[in-house]
Formats: structure tokens, C-alpha cells, sequence
């Protein structure tokens, strides 16, 4: 039975004893896609009194946040997201606290995010969130304020307060049935655990709860605005696999096309290529003309709810990430009646068609290409995917020297694996020799692993060769990539530089921890010599052996006329 995440809400708050009320608080649960890739947020802030605007601080803190995480890319992990977010909120406030004329902007902030079945929390200051299940009640939140005395106390951390923000960040499993309670210091100051305990036992609805904790705090004496905040877990998104497999399979496979056949107002023109995956065919749209890549899944993999999937992903993926050197993919805007996607026709031909085309290639054609899919996979990289199977032959190089990264197929999206499926996630290796180590040894990848593929491309533009040759196959373990030694690029290609090769070499380095850290700092030692490699470490027989056994020779004829020389002197 399909499910969705669904919560139950209760809200209370009043302003006390002081004139206005400074704490600002909301949930926003999505009701469409976003439900799924976003989640459901709820929010608590406390505008600090002693600051010129508190009311508007926390406002602008709940209202600044769920405006621009549901803003945020899709693809992007709820840490990444709410970090990001409040940062750029934080810097806002900063700067009007630092405004003589605003005369400071401060707040505390708690949020709580359900995304699948998972519950991440972030927090700055002293507003708390508590979890009670089965009737234990655990605070979640640390307190960030530093007590003087029991009288005087100040926080150490709140928004506004610093343009350097310490956020307090964690994930926590839910639970139906679970209950969260956010609450301002004026009810948590006033009330201990047993009382609220006490309270949330009640059957009452959840925004009678809230009122009663409001009112207990303020029948406590409390001295400042009262808010309380509850939200209940009533559903979870969980679903079966045959359900999802239903979903997933809703539009068909396409038949087998051929030439001159009309699919959704698609004309096929020609087949592109065919694997044991998928097809692609050149098509053009019957009422625009405009010509495009379509690609289908492959028969081979109809009955397969992984690989369908994963298809679905690539399409999804390929819509979000907008790059001049990554291909595009297109919305479709015709009703689509088999599964199918579109992407960028490109005129042009594979790097790898590149690299035999040139085989003694200039070092700068050669910079300006890995320049270009460095920008490419900064576009991805940005979205929070990796790429994963970079490879010559899926980028292409057009008429015009312009470079596109093609094929999601491998695609890896941080923002959604945080959803949970009953399907299971294969994680898809790319292509021998240009997969990183570490995948082939089970670590999960980074950024760094794409940056070994390019960097096993750039090696192969300027030798023709290969960094390991053919060792770093799907078998190897880590006791063997031990053993796996890098063949210098000098040895294939003498021409190249030492400063060169020691670039490459670090690039591709078997450990993850010793190559670059940044593209940047690749693509500055590709183009401007290093003087950390300037000095060899190769051994000469190895780098130049005709130079190194000439210079062998010379030695031992150098030798034989001396001890000639010696035997002559002695006879006389």
C-alpha cells in the first residue's frame, strides 16, 4: 500500500508579559513534487530583545528560509540545501547588525525537516526541538548560551550575530507516531521535562497541547514570549516494489524504430548506435524540424525495476543541470505515450575519434579540451551529482572545438538518495581504466573520483596510453591497487615535460587523498609548470633507455681505455 509523509501540526503562542512577540515560527509541507525531493520543514525563532528589529529577525529567518530551500536545487542533499540557505541568511542579517543605522538584526533558529523517513535538524542558539517516543522525552537541541551566574547568561550563538555561522546539524530516523516539540526559551526556561511530559500524555488535540504548554509557562511566571510548536508523524512515505514497478512502468517500452517511422510526432531519421542498454536515434520534431538524440530503454531490460529507474534518473538528472559544455536535456512537450527521453543533437566527434585523429597533439589543444570539461563537470558537481563514467567516448567535440559531456547513465544524486525505495539502487560502475580506485574497491566516490577520470583522459590525449595500462580492472582489491605502479607519460611520450607528468601523475593517483584537491589546481599545473616536479625521480634507464645505454657505453669505453692505459704503464 502506497503511503506518503503526512504530520499532524499544533501551534500556540503568545507574547506575555512584553509588549509585542518577537518569536516567529511555521511548517510548510509542499504538495507537490517537492513533497518527495525537499520535504516537510518546520521552523522556530526567537528574535534576540536586546537587538534594534527581534520581530524582524525571525521573521525574515523562517520566511528567508522556506522561500529559498524550496528554492534550492533538487538535487541537493537537505544538509547542502539548509546550510547554504543560512548562510546567505545569516550574512543578510550580519550586515544589518552591523548597520549603524539598523542597529542590529538577531535570532535564534530551529528547524526541522522530514524528507522519506528521515528527520534532519538544524540549529543556532537557544530555541530547543524535542522528540517524544513512547513516552520518553529526549532534547534534541544543545542550548547555545553560556551562563555567568544563575541571574546572567548571553547566547554564544544566534543568527545575526557573526558573520561566521556555527550551525549545529544532525539526522535522526522517524518514527509513526512520533512527536517533535519546538519550543522559545520562555516555555523550556519555565517548564522542566517532567511537566512537559506531563503534558504531552494528554489526548487533546495537538493545538490544545501546544495552548497548554503555553499557558503552564506563563501560570509558571515566565518573563518572556511563549511559543510551543508540535508536529506528529502520522504516515510514512513507504511503499511496495511490485507498487513502484507499476509506476515506473506506466508508459511502455518503444518498439524497435527504423527509418522514416513517426513516434509522439518524433520522426526517426537514423539509428545513432545500439548497445545491450539502450538505443539512440536521430529524430526530428514533424512540427518544428528541429532535430534531436532520442534515446530508448533496451527490451533486454523490461522486467527490470533497477534499471528502469535508473533510466528515469537520467532524464531527471539531465533536465536540472544547465552547462554550455554538458549536453542538454529537453522537457518534453508532447504527450509521450512509450518511455523514451530527448537530448541535444551534437554535430561532431568523440574524444576518443579526437585522440586517434591526433596522436602527437599540441600540449595546448590539449589544455583548452580538459579546460573546457573541467567547466562541464563544475556544472554537475554544483548540482551535487557525479558524473561517474567519464570517459573519451562520452564527450564530444563539435565543428567549432566546443566540448559536451554526454550520458547520465551513471549519474550519482546526493539529493536523492536521501529518499528511500523498496527498489534496489545499483551502483552502476563506469568504464574499465577510467573508473576511480576507489570505487573498484568499495569507498564512495567524491568529486575527487571524477577528477581521476580526467585526469586518466588527459594522459591518454597526450600518449595514447593509459596510467596503468590494463591493470585497474572490476577484480582488483585493495592489497593489489597497492601494488598498482603509474607509468610515467614521459616513457610513452618523450616529448612531454617533467612538470607535465608530475601533474598527470598526481591527478591520477590510486589513493583518493593524494590527488588534487580542485580542478583548479589541476588545471594550474597543466599549464604552468610546477616546480614541485621539476625534478625527476625517474630513473633514467626507465625514462630514456637509448640515452641511458649510451651513456652506459661511453662509461665502460671510458673505463677500458684507462685500464689499457694502466696495463700499458705498467709493462714499461
Amino acid at each position: 500500500m502506497t503511503s506518503q509523509l503526512k504530520v499532524s501540526i499544533g501551534q500556540n503562542s503568545d507574547k506575555g508579559i512584553k509588549e509585542i512577540n518577537e518569536d516567529s515560527y511555521g511548517v510548510l509541507s509542499p504538495e507537490d513534487a517537492l513533497l518527495n525531493s525537499k520535504g516537510i520543514a518546520a521552523i522556530i525563532a526567537d528574535g534576540m530583545g536586546s537587538c534594534a528589529y527581534p520581530k524582524e529577525a525571525s521573521e525574515y529567518c523562517v520566511k528567508g528560509f522556506f522561500s529559498d530551500y524550496y528554492s534550492s536545487p533538487e538535487s541537493w542533499t537537505v544538509k547542502t540545501s539548509g546550510a547554504k540557505v543560512l548562510t546567505a541568511l545569516n550574512s543578510w542579517l550580519y550586515g544589518k547588525t552591523s548597520d549603524s543605522d539598523a542597529k542590529g538584526m538577531v535570532s535564534t533558529f530551529s528547524a526541522l525537516i522530514f524528507k522519506s523517513t528521515t528527520a534532519h535538524l538544524f540549529h543556532i542558539g537557544d530555541s530547543r526541538i524535542y522528540r517524544f517516543r513512547d513516552g520518553t522525552l529526549e532534547q534534541l537541541t544543545k542550548d547555545h548560551r553560556v551562563w555567568f551566574s544563575k541571574e546572567k547568561n548571553y547566547l554564544s550563538r544566534a543568527m545575526g550575530i557573526d558573520l561566521h555561522l556555527d550551525i549545529d546539524y544532525k539526522t535522526i530516523d522517524i518514527n509513526v507516531n512520533d512527536l517533535y516539540i519546538m519550543t522559545t526559551d520562555g516555555i523550556h526556561d519555565y517548564l522542566n521535562d517532567h511537566q512537559l511530559k506531563e503534558i504531552l500524555f494528554s489526548t487533546e488535540s495537538l493545538d490544545d497541547i501546544a495552548k497548554n504548554i503555553v499557558t503552564r509557562a506563563l501560570n509558571n511566571n515566565s518573563h518572556d514570549n511563549v511559543t510551543c510548536q508540535i508536529l506528529r508523524v502520522d504516515e510514512l512515505p513507504i511503499q511496495e516494489a511490485n507498487e513502484v514497478y507499476n509506476e515506473l512502468i506506466r508508459l511502455p517500452f518503444p518498439p524497435e524504430l527504423e527509418s522514416g517511422m513517426i513516434l509522439d510526432g518524433y520522426k526517426v531519421i537514423d539509428e545513432i548506435s545500439a548497445s545491450s542498454r539502450s538505443q539512440l536515434y536521430l529524430v526530428e520534431d514533424t512540427d518544428t524540424n528541429q532535430r534531436m538524440i532520442m534515446k530508448t530503454p533496451s527490451v533486454n531490460f523490461n522486467d527490470d525495476p533497477s534499471y528502469i529507474e535508473r533510466f528515469h534518473m537520467e532524464e531527471w538528472a539531465g533536465k536540472r543541470i544547465n552547462n554550455p559544455n554538458v549536453m542538454k536535456t529537453y522537457e518534453q512537450k508532447k504527450p509521450r505515450n512509450f518511455m523514451y527521453f530527448l537530448v541535444e543533437y551534437i554535430e561532431g566527434i568523440t574524444l576518443s575519434q579526437w585522440i586517434k585523429d591526433h596522436p602527437k597533439p599540441d600540449i595546448k589543444q590539449v589544455t583548452n579540451i580538459i579546460n573546457q570539461i573541467i567547466t562541464g563537470l563544475r556544472g554537475i558537481h554544483r548540482m551535487e551529482m557525479l558524473h561517474r563514467d567519464l570517459k573519451p567516448d562520452n564527450i564530444i567535440i563539435n565543428e567549432d572545438g566546443k566540448v559536451k559531456i554526454i550520458d547520465f547513465g551513471s549519474v550519482k544524486i546526493a539529493g536523492i538518495q536521501e529518499i528511500s525505495s523498496p527498489i534496489e539502487r545499483l551502483e552502476l560502475l563506469g568504464t574499465k581504466n577510467y573508473t576511480a580506485p576507489e570505487y573498484l574497491i568499495g569507498i564512495a566516490g567524491s568529486n575527487k573520483s571524477d577528477l581521476f577520470s580526467l585526469g586518466v583522459i588527459a594522459y591518454e590525449m597526450l600518449t595514447g596510453k593509459l596510467p596503468y595500462g590494463e591493470r585497474l580492472n572490476r577484480n582488483i582489491d585493495w592489497r593489489s591497487l597497492n601494488k598498482v605502479k603509474y607509468i610515467p607519460a614521459m616513457k610513452n611520450n618523450p616529448m612531454i615535460p617533467v612538470w607535465l607528468d608530475g601533474a598527470l601523475e598526481k591527478a591520477v593517483r590510486c589513493d583518493h587523498r593524494l590527488r588534487y584537491d580542485s580542478f583548479s589546481e589541476f588545471m594550474q599545473d597543466l599549464t604552468h609548470p610546477n616546480n614541485a616536479f621539476m625534478k625527476s625521480n625517474i630513473p633514467l634507464l626507465e625514462k630514456d633507455p637509448v640515452k641511458a645505454w649510451k651513456l652506459i657505453s661511453a662509461s665502460l669505453l671510458i673505463i677500458n681505455l684507462w685500464l689499457i692505459y694502466i696495463l700499458f704503464v705498467n709493462i714499461q
